[in-house]
């Protein structure tokens, strides 16, 4: 056997894998979405792109999608930030932080709706932690609590604490493993030459890990915008559908409502918008062989 053939042959389980649980989903996902289907008989009938353009001009959709967005740049800026921060951290004290890092590690091995049920006690309210906390510090009125789960303009951002809690541990982990690698003569020759701190991290740590980056953002921006059961099990995407977001209208479009061809097409509109996503941060962030 040819060494192509033989690579052939060892990709061959993973290809077919991906072929049956991964490829053929997406093309029935974007064949479905072409249809209208009875969620009971099954029936169909071709409606061609009228799925999209109903999708398109509902409001309902458009508000999900815009909710998406700005939960998605929210949550996943903060964890960089943070995550950056604490890798940085790990970094600079070396093995003086194996214990801290295990314990920094923890959230990851909690279950999302383990998370979003803690949260939600911890949010709610009249009875909530945080604003008994809140309350004996001086800083609200037990009478006006405030109201992280019921207010709408606060509680996309409550809902996307325990994302945040959950997955800056990732974050900080990626970030770490690439401060890890960095060419250790470039930094030592940057000291040297009387680099400060800020210009460091901004003119050689960020540009050489541009690939690590790249990676980091694009795997949490596709898993902050599916976000699903954090959102249920807090809020249920209310009040008032303000923590709506693209992942619940999908689920309820087509198990509550029951139109799958709808749910079909909205969720095509995601992969395609996912897509894209990945593309752009590729082109704009990873650019590996750059120098600093």
């Amino acid at each position: 056997m040819s060494e192509q053939g033989f690579a052939l042959a060892l990709m061959a389980p993973a290809m077919l894998f991906l072929g049956f649980f991964v490829a053929w989903p997406l093309v029935r996902l974007v064949i479905d979405s072409l249809y209208a289907i009875e969620p009971l008989t099954r029936q169909r009938s071709f409606l061609g792109f009228g799925n999209y353009r109903e999708a398109l001009t509902d409001d309902g959709f458009r508000g999900a999608v815009g909710r998406t967005v700005t939960y998605t740049v929210v949550v996943v800026a903060l964890e960089f930030v943070i995550g950056l921060g604490v890798a940085l951290l790990f970094n600079t004290l070396g093995q003086r932080a194996r214990w801290l890092r295990t314990v920094f590690l923890y959230p990851l091995m909690i279950a999302p709706i383990v998370a979003g049920l803690l949260w939600r006690f911890l949010l709610i309210d009249n009875f909530g932690i945080v604003n008994e906390l809140l309350a004996r510090a001086g800083l609200t009125d037990r009478a006006n609590p405030i109201g992280w789960l019921s207010d709408p303009n606060l509680v996309l951002l409550s809902v996307g604490l325990p994302d945040i809690w959950l997955t800056t541990s990732f974050m900080a982990l990626v970030l770490f493993a690439g401060l890890q690698n960095l060419p250790a003569d470039v930094l030592e020759a940057a000291r040297l030459d009387g680099v400060g701190p800020w210009r460091m991290l901004l003119q050689i740590i960020l540009p050489l890990m541009r690939p690590v980056i790249a990676v980091a953002l694009i795997i949490r921006a596709v898993d902050a915008t599916r976000a699903f059961d954090i959102i249920l099990i807090q809020t249920n995407g209310g009040p008032q559908s303000a923590s709506t977001t693209l992942s619940l209208l999908i689920y309820r479009t087509s198990v509550r409502f029951g139109d799958p061809g709808m749910a079909s097409a909205m969720s095509t509109l995601y992969v395609a918008a996912m897509l894209v996503l990945a593309v752009v941060t590729v082109a704009t962030i990873w650019r590996p062989g750059v120098s600093a």
